[in-house]
């Protein structure tokens, strides 16, 4: 898998995230390097973990709009003496 990659500005926004929960939830303060660093190892460790759920999001959501479709195609079935 190639390597997930955040542009300088998603990296400072997502670094600010994190500083703000650490002051927040564990009163503590982390400057942003070792905040860009938490960020590398959620995006080695962790990252394929969420790209993947994306992924099974995104084709479960698929399959039912397939089915949402095949139902409508369905409805333009015209009568007739033959049964399917």
């Amino acid at each position: 898998m190639k390597p997930i990659t955040f542009s300088r500005e998603e990296t400072r926004a997502m670094a600010g995230e994190i500083q703000e929960y650490f002051r927040e939830e564990l009163d503590q303060d982390i400057g942003s390097l070792p905040a860009e660093m938490l960020i590398g190892f959620f995006a080695d460790k962790m990252g394929a973990y969420f790209y993947n759920r994306g992924l099974y999001d995104a084709q479960n959501l698929i399959l039912q709009r397939v089915d949402s479709l095949s139902d409508e195609v369905l409805t333009l079935e015209q009568p007739t003496k033959h049964l399917r």
